[in-house]
């Protein structure tokens, strides 16, 4: 893989941790960012935010080779986060970004030396208290009209979801990647692929020829784009 390139995949679901391995395992982070952790409620958002935060850390000190202790990741206004230099650092990517994502059993990272990326996972949960027409339809807007095609006709409703899913995917990939933190527009933005292999894309019918794609599903009922 090339320098600065990393992927990261990390599942969570059989991590049961003691509440006193928890609590040391966030020792670990710097105190601003406990209460990114503490302010969930629920055990599985927890632990999801923690995997998310040392994952950061981690890549940020296994790539560019900066002690932990000096290490100042901060998040733009939209919530993408970033490394702040402060100029202290002869650093080999000067334009060095990463992105992360967390949803079901699974934190992704990805990391990129100049490109732009962005790194979105989903869970194919089955609606709830609503069924998968209506669940969709909601989101109809975000899409083209070959996309929405595509995911309605895809076959059952168990396809539609994951088609739904797939494609959304990779749209949150790439509003994560431009930072912008807005899903105005994505219908203008048009995935294409050959059974989610050589995906490409266009913006208001124009080939994003500066763009790549990937997708791939992770184990049970999730999958990742970027």
């Amino acid at each position: 893989m090339e320098e600065g390139v990393r992927r990261w995949v990390v599942d969570i679901s059989k991590w049961d941790p003691h509440p006193s391995h928890f609590s040391f395992a966030l020792s670990l982070l710097p105190s601003h960012e406990h209460s990114s952790v503490t302010r969930f409620v629920k055990m599985e958002d927890r632990k999801r935010a923690l995997v998310s935060r040392m994952l950061q850390y981690v890549l940020v000190h296994d790539v560019l080779q900066i002690p932990f202790p000096d290490i100042v990741i901060k998040r733009t206004l939209e919530g993408k986060p970033y490394l702040d230099y402060y100029d202290k650092f002869d650093l080999r990517f000067p334009n060095f970004n990463f992105n992360v994502s967390h949803h079901g059993d699974y934190v992704a990272i990805a990391s990129e030396p100049v490109c732009l990326v962005g790194v979105d996972i989903v869970s194919y949960d089955v609606p709830q208290g609503e069924t998968t027409t209506e669940f969709i339809q909601f989101f109809s807007s975000y899409f083209s009209s070959l996309e929405w095609d595509n995911i309605v006709n895809s076959g059952t409703l168990n396809d539609v979801l994951t088609e739904f899913y797939r494609y959304w995917s990779l749209k949150e990939a790439y509003v994560k990647a431009i930072g912008s933190g807005l899903t105005e527009g994505l219908n203008k933005v048009e995935f294409s692929h050959t059974r989610w292999t050589n995906i490409s894309a266009k913006v208001d019918g124009k080939t994003m020829t500066e763009w790549r794609f990937w997708l791939f599903e992770l184990g049970d009922r999730h999958c990742v784009g970027y």
